[in-house]
């Protein structure tokens, strides 16, 4: 019995449920979607919000560009550029023999400065809220201070008797470990079977803790017991990323930087030129955090799909069956082991897939022998290294164009408006990979595209 329902009763009301219990390359586009306008308010968080989140950002840039010197031609903001994919999608056409209008770009958060993957936006504003809190409260800053002035043997003494500890599968720890040990937090990482053990040592490079949980590739168990010892220390920070709202935030921010970026490329976005944005999904923190940004800035005419393999397919399975963190996939007896380690989620966080749940069109699963298909293929047409997980976004131009669930026409998205969309995807880590393992995920990729 699963959840008081046999095997089979799940498969009669919710006949999806047979293609991810047998790890197949799912789709599924939402039918209970609604104008961003209402869909809005179930996120429990405001455009001032994500403005709050914006601005301490820039208070503390000067710091940033001061200790991280690769961030000062940006001055100190931590942004990445957009990129036309014209190239891969011409070799997506010639490869599938299918014909994809519109136009590919790619989101190169894989990389951001400082640790190269999305992380860095949700995890080190979450770190440099806690160390704000912690300096205004300690009487170190008060308003206006050149945050700068952080970088200081007063404020490391400050900070160095004060914890921060999250749970992760890799990037995440990376970005939090970084930046709060360059701080001077104790950081502790408690990190799942399945992380990569280059992502261990470099954390360890830099005065991390890391926690080990080597019997469980289950990624929930890491973040259960970094929370049950942070809760035990009254000096410890936990950073939720099952349910932090200023992870959430973090990412958020995003979306109005992207809308320029957008903007100055010269791409329209609106109802008859709509824009589509591939997110692959953890937990589901981060891509939530950014399809909210999204839908902030660019309301109805924003279509927002996350990706996710087949081995973890959580937030797909959650907000389908409507159970959300109530389920996961091994109730459903599937493995949650994929290469794409950074997505390896059993369990979905309640607060995203139930906050976002009518503001996102569609999810779609991906097998590892895609993922690292598609790697190849974006080095051989693009010159663009990314690691596995980053590719999940890719294969949604294709999701999307080639659906038969009536999604489209419930969207109002005419042939007109196809042929004039963009389609964004999100790649999300592969900057730091050393190049040996780079190379070998290469080679798996391209011994797979020969058969």
């Amino acid at each position: 019995m699963i959840l008081g329902k046999t095997l089979e009763s799940w498969y009669a009301t919710h006949p999806l449920i047979r293609d991810l219990v047998e790890c197949q390359e799912t789709s599924w586009f939402n039918p209970g979607t609604a104008p961003a306008a209402d869909a809005l308010q179930d996120v429990g968080l405001t455009a001032d919000d994500v403005a709050d989140a914006s601005a301490r950002l820039a208070r503390f840039a000067p710091y940033i560009a001061r200790v991280f010197p690769e961030t000062a031609g940006s001055g100190g903001m931590i942004e990445s550029d957009i990129r036309p994919l014209r190239a891969l999608q011409q070799a997506l056409c010639q490869q599938y023999g299918v014909e994809l209008n519109g136009t590919m770009w790619l989101k190169t958060d894989s990389h951001l400065p400082i640790s190269g993957s999305i992380k860095a936006r949700g995890g080190i504003y979450e770190v440099l809220k806690h160390a704000e809190d912690v300096a205004l409260a300690g009487g170190l800053l008060r308003a206006g201070d050149d945050y700068a002035g952080l970088d200081s043997e007063q404020a490391r003494a400050l900070f160095s008797g004060r914890k921060i500890a999250v749970g992760s599968t890799g990037n995440l720890g990376l970005s939090i470990g970084i930046m709060g040990s360059t701080l001077g937090f104790q950081v502790i990482v408690h990190m799942s079977a399945d992380a990569r053990q280059w992502k261990k040592d470099k954390l360890r490079s830099h005065g991390v803790t890391v926690v080990e949980h080597e019997h469980t590739s289950d990624y929930s168990v890491a973040v259960a017991e970094g929370r049950r010892q942070a809760d035990a220390d009254p000096t410890c920070h936990f950073i939720d990323d099952e349910n932090s709202t200023n992870l959430f935030l973090g990412y958020a921010v995003a979306a109005e930087r992207l809308k320029a970026q957008l903007a100055s490329a010269g791409v329209v976005v609106d109802n008859e030129h709509p824009l589509f944005v591939y997110l692959p999904c953890g937990v589901g923190g981060g891509p939530g955090g950014v399809a909210f940004g999204l839908k902030l800035a660019f309301g109805d005419a924003v279509h927002c799909v996350f990706a996710e393999p087949t081995h973890s397919p959580c937030m797909l399975l959650g907000v389908y069956t409507g159970l959300h963190d109530e389920v996961s996939v091994q109730d459903f007896g599937i493995d949650n082991v994929t290469a794409a380690d950074g997505l390896a989620v059993g369990r979905a966080s309640g607060f995203v897939g139930k906050a976002m749940q009518r503001l996102l069109d569609g999810y779609y699963t991906v097998s590892d022998e895609s993922l690292y298909r598609l790697l190849a293929v974006m080095e051989q047409s693009e010159g663009v290294c990314l690691e596995p997980s980053a590719l999940a976004g890719v294969p949604g131009i294709m999701r999307v164009l080639g659906e038969q669930q009536g999604y489209r026409a419930r969207a109002g998205l005419s042939a007109q408006s196809l042929a004039q969309a963009t389609h964004l995807v999100w790649a999300t880590g592969g900057s730091m990979v050393p190049p040996d393992e780079m190379k070998a995920y290469l080679a798996k990729g391209r011994a797979l595209l020969e058969t």
